[in-house]
């Protein structure tokens, strides 16, 4: 495919390319040694939409420095190395930029489908890994990432930015400290009014000349580019995203980290196209109930054919239902409704109302502050590997009770269905040649 690189950015590959010839091989682990005043330096792996607000979180901390680039698309790419000032170096194949032995971490924000290899390459290569949610597009993969991180002693932040938040610590410590009593339910949506025409439809076409169509593809079976998909659209196609998955793992992870839960024992989804006449192949209106252990409730549901607001509390985007009170939380508060005895029970408030104000700051600079801070102490990050594994499978379970049509006990040691053989088979899927795990 011809390329439409600037004679500058063309230089900077090439550079690059002659730098990597001049370095050994490198090893796990074998990464330049980061000194205590050095800059972390930092690789960008997926630069658009989300990789390009990554981007602006991170250059707000002055100990780290953006020096390499990549996305399988020219014109993403070069607009993204206008963000930071045309000093990075730029690649199309994510497989080179992983390769610089000079990279302390790299940060990951390309399509679902690609978080697995990427993420295993990177830490099999020494680097720290900052990966968007949601962590995997499979169970199995997920759990290969969590050991690939522990077998090379890799800081792993999954972007799951709220649990960086000093509101949501707040709400954390006021749920389990029992001020709100028992906690039995847990709720969140995705609400969109996209009907009627959602993502639209398009025809099988050819790729735009910028695009490398066939690496974006990647482990994914070959077919046709179409304008529905990319560059931001697939998160509507299930062979490479789902919105129980994009959105879902934000607030599954909330509910199980505020809550203290590990993971779900049983899990049912139930939805469909109702709605909206597009090219998409998961459900516009979707409904998942998870069952803990603990004796509790987290419910997400996918509405994308209405968009009015489903809790009590304007602004809000969580609701914890306890037996005192339920705590609703949004970007800038925690407001707590008292409970009252219901039938047969004392009707007097069980507890006064609340509200928590929220420090200022944005969750996602936070979160990027603490992967910095844990690629120089070593310690485990906020949104560890195992956490982003363990709420990814959450939302992975609901695909696959939606798709088998069945409610499923889940084992959370052997990461297996209990009660529904066919389901273990969409653990996992056939990846296409030459992509592989290893």
């Amino acid at each position: 495919m011809a390329s439409s690189f600037t004679r500058r950015s063309f230089g900077k590959i090439g550079g690059a390319a002659t730098a990597a010839l001049m370095f050994p091989a490198i090893h796990a682990g074998a990464q330049r040694p980061l000194g205590a005043n050095d800059r972390i330096r930092l690789g960008f792996i997926g630069v658009a939409n989300r990789g390009g607000q990554l981007i602006s979180a991170f250059m707000k901390h002055s100990d780290c420095e953006i020096v390499a680039l990549c996305d399988v698309d020219e014109k993403i790419l070069l607009k993204a190395n206008e963000q930071v000032g045309g000093k990075a170096d730029l690649y199309r194949d994510f497989r080179k930029l992983i390769d610089r032995p000079d990279l302390h971490a790299v940060v990951i924000a390309t399509p679902d489908h690609w978080h697995a290899i990427q993420t295993i390459m990177a830490c099999n290569a020494g680097k720290d890994v900052y990966i968007e949610k949601p962590l995997s597009i499979t169970i199995y993969e997920g759990r290969k990432m969590v050991e690939a991180a522990r077998r090379n002693n890799r800081v792993v932040q999954v972007g799951t930015q709220r649990r960086s938040s000093p509101l949501y610590f707040q709400l954390r410590n006021l749920v389990q400290e029992g001020k709100i009593g028992k906690v039995t339910v847990s709720r969140a949506y995705r609400l969109s009014n996209m009907a009627p025409t959602g993502i639209g439809h398009a025809p099988p076409a050819e790729p735009p000349a910028s695009l490398d169509w066939d690496l974006w593809l990647g482990p994914r079976p070959a077919r046709p580019f179409q304008e529905t998909i990319a560059p931001y659209k697939f998160r509507w196609w299930d062979l490479y995203s789902s919105q129980m998955a994009n959105w879902g793992v934000h607030y599954l992870d909330a509910m199980r980290w505020v809550n203290g839960d590990l993971a779900p024992s049983s899990a049912c989804a139930m939805g469909g196209r109702y709605a909206v006449d597009d090219d998409r192949t998961i459900p516009d209106t979707l409904e998942a109930v998870f069952e803990f252990p603990s004796g509790r409730l987290a419910i997400f549901g996918q509405y994308e054919a209405s968009g009015n607001p489903m809790f009590a509390v304007s602004g809000a985007e969580l609701e914890f239902r306890g037996t005192l009170g339920t705590a609703f939380i949004g970007n800038r508060n925690i407001q707590v409704m008292p409970e009252r005895g219901g039938q047969f029970q004392d009707p007097s408030a069980r507890m006064e109302s609340l509200t928590i104000e929220g420090p200022s700051g944005d969750p996602t600079i936070l979160h990027a502050r603490n992967f910095l801070d844990c690629i120089r102490t070593r310690q485990k990050p906020n949104a560890d590997v195992e956490e982003g594994h363990r709420s990814t499978t959450c939302s992975l379970i609901a695909n696959i009770s939606l798709a088998v049509r069945a409610r499923l006990d889940w084992d959370p040691v052997a990461e297996r269905f209990t009660n529904h053989p066919e389901a273990n088979n969409l653990l996992h899927y056939e990846y296409r040649k030459p992509w592989t795990l290893d």
